[in-house]
């Protein structure tokens, strides 16, 4: 038997835990795990349910991106890789559906085994998995990955690795891992991980970065060629060995995935109307509503698809970095969200069409209620009350504006706040503290912003009004991720999708642990505890009702944290592409998301 250990406590306890559990009764080899209840589909399903089982394979798809890349290694800290390939070019054990808030089925495993505590799961190699040259998937290169990922890869594998006791071989298809401690969502995390063929890395150092070395995977596409920093082109594997599976069935119909970068969004656009691209998601209603009406859609040879969704708002905006000890008092960055002037920036920029973000887990069910914190959700909050910010309990709510350039109420309600926090402007209209020292700061944006360069031009000219010394930054794409890997910035754009399955992952967004580890996503500095313990209990909950009660605690926290300045926020995607390209008629919950475009879209003459 191979064995990887991990501390070996954990493990002893956790042995003795199982010998004493009625395990055996409890825990059955099954062909799908959800986070809570059962999956909804029966062993026995044909293919997902937001798939077109017969959708035809051939033609290609032609994407955008605006930036550069210098890696083909989406796995690693260093360097910058097209960040599609870490979905398009691997799989896991497991397959996800987005018509569910989190239940996975059978991948390169075909059973996945749990106890009721889920202290430990165990998955069973699918015979017929192979890379895509041929070889078959091990239970070696499992054990490998998960190994390899969690100490050599990059900071989002290592948490989850650290709370494996023990990873060991059962058999000739069994991989087990046992926990540290019982975890709900641990077992569907590590049913994610992308496994990678083992020999490939033999003498080759796996945490350097480059286009030298391309993985070698299973996944239905592999890379065919590239010219660094401007294309990438992935074609599918006509000896794909999952293609016959009913989890796969309907998916990864295309032939030819090609992705083009672009120094800014103009010149991606340009791309597009020139038929250069056969694809282009939209994110500013504005320029929907007004420069989608070239000759191509006219025509009826591009067309104009909405595709609604069900998930959670996420977080959009401007974040403030409370490594900077400018950002540290709460009333500093409530001022900060004052004097951004939401109403007339969004109709500025984006005709007023999409609502504002007003939670993270806003437009869901998982999102924080108006008003004071009743039931579950306040008892969950009690023990941290003489430490929770102003709004957490009593509700916060972001300030409006009547939509006019000087936006007088907030602009004075900001300098008020400012002056609390110790900031006035002096007899040359300059924001100093007690010290003399100038509020000077920089926002840091990537090339190529777009609309955001617009959003903060108008803001900035706000900020500089209330005295502050503002200066924007703007870098090219690999700086970019360079500098907020190291949190080298003051305040930037930032972008957090949520699920409706909140799990390990909010370690990694605004845990304390993640705080000083590199390219952790933490971006604002947060080190709250009640956060921290949030976050556990969501991991540790026993039913629906309670992780929903914790979630909208958290996102309490969160909100009245002030820790980003919100945009907006849409209800739908606005993707045009060309009239050849088809998708569902039968969307999932998660809609135009990850797994969507491409992975369910096929070309029809």
């Amino acid at each position: 038997m191979q064995t990887l250990f991990r501390p070996v406590l954990a493990v002893l306890a956790f042995a003795a835990l199982w010998l004493a559990a009625p395990h055996g009764a409890l825990a059955q080899p099954a062909h799908g795990i959800a986070m809570y209840g059962a999956p909804a589909l029966p062993q026995d399903f044909a293919h997902l349910p937001h798939v077109n089982p017969d959708a035809p394979k051939g033609g290609r798809i032609v994407q955008g991106e605006v930036g550069s890349f210098d890696s083909l290694n989406p796995h690693i800290l260093k360097g910058n890789a097209p960040w599609q390939l870490q979905y398009l070019a691997y799989e896991g054990l497991m397959g996800r559906s987005w018509d569910e808030p989190f239940t996975l089925y059978g991948l390169l495993a075909e059973s996945v085994e749990v106890d009721e505590a889920r202290s430990w799961v165990e998955f069973t190699l699918n015979p017929a998995a192979r890379f895509s040259d041929g070889s078959p998937v091990t239970v070696e290169d499992v054990l490998w990955s998960f190994e390899t990922l969690g100490t050599q890869g990059h900071p989002r594998y290592h948490g989850t690795w650290n709370r494996v006791a023990r990873a060991e071989a059962v058999g000739e298809r069994g991989i087990r891992f046992t926990f540290t401690e019982p975890d709900r969502e641990l077992p569907l995390i590590l049913g994610l991980r992308p496994i990678l063929k083992k020999a490939q890395w033999d003498g080759v150092d796996f945490a350097e970065s480059g286009t030298s070395v391309i993985p070698i995977a299973s996944a239905p596409y592999v890379v065919d060629r590239f010219e660094a920093g401007r294309s990438v082109v992935l074609k599918r594997n006509p000896d794909y060995w999952g293609r016959d599976l009913p989890f796969m069935r309907g998916q990864a119909n295309l032939d030819e995935i090609r992705m083009e970068f672009f120094g800014d969004a103009t010149a991606m656009f340009e791309a597009f109307t020139a038929g250069l691209l056969t694809t282009m998601r939209e994110t500013s209603a504005n320029d929907w509503n007004t420069r989608y009406n070239f000759p191509a859609v006219q025509a009826g040879e591009v067309v104009k698809s909405e595709i609604p969704h069900e998930r959670p708002s996420g977080i959009s905006g401007f974040v403030m970095n409370q490594r900077n000890p400018l950002f540290a008092d709460w009333r500093v960055r409530e001022a900060m969200i004052h004097a951004f002037n939401f109403e007339y920036i969004a109709q500025v920029v984006n005709d007023g069409q999409d609502p504002r973000i007003t939670s993270y887990f806003s437009n869901s069910d998982l999102g924080m209620r108006p008003g004071m914190a009743e039931g579950r959700v306040a008892e969950l909050l009690a023990p941290y009350a003489d430490s929770l910010l102003p709004g957490t309990l009593e509700g916060y709510t972001l300030p409006s504006s009547d939509g006019t350039v000087a936006n007088r109420a907030n602009m004075r309600t900001a300098t008020r706040l400012l002056a609390e926090a110790g900031w006035q402007a002096d007899d040359a209209g300059v924001l100093r503290n007690a010290r003399g020292e100038a509020f000077e700061f920089s926002i840091l944006l990537r090339q190529g912003a777009g609309d955001m360069q617009a959003i903060t031009e108008i803001y900035s000219e706000s900020l500089r009004r209330l005295g502050m010394q503002v200066t924007v930054e703007q870098i090219d794409s690999a700086q970019y991720t360079e500098r907020t890997n190291a949190f080298d910035f003051d305040m930037t754009h930032y972008v957090r999708g949520l699920s409706l399955s909140p799990g390990a992952e909010q370690r990694l967004y605004w845990g304390s642990q993640a705080v000083d580890t590199p390219g952790s996503r933490n971006w604002m500095g947060v080190q709250n505890p009640a956060i921290d313990a949030l976050i556990e209990r969501l991991l540790t909950s026993a039913d629906q009702e309670d992780f929903s009660a914790t979630t909208r605690a958290l996102d309490r926290v969160l909100t009245a944290g002030r820790h980003v300045v919100p945009l907006w926020f849409t209800d739908r995607a606005r993707i045009a592409h060309v009239a050849e390209l088809k998708y569902p008629d039968t969307l999932p919950a998660y809609g135009d998301w990850i797994g969507f475009q491409p992975d369910l879209w096929w070309y029809e003459d």
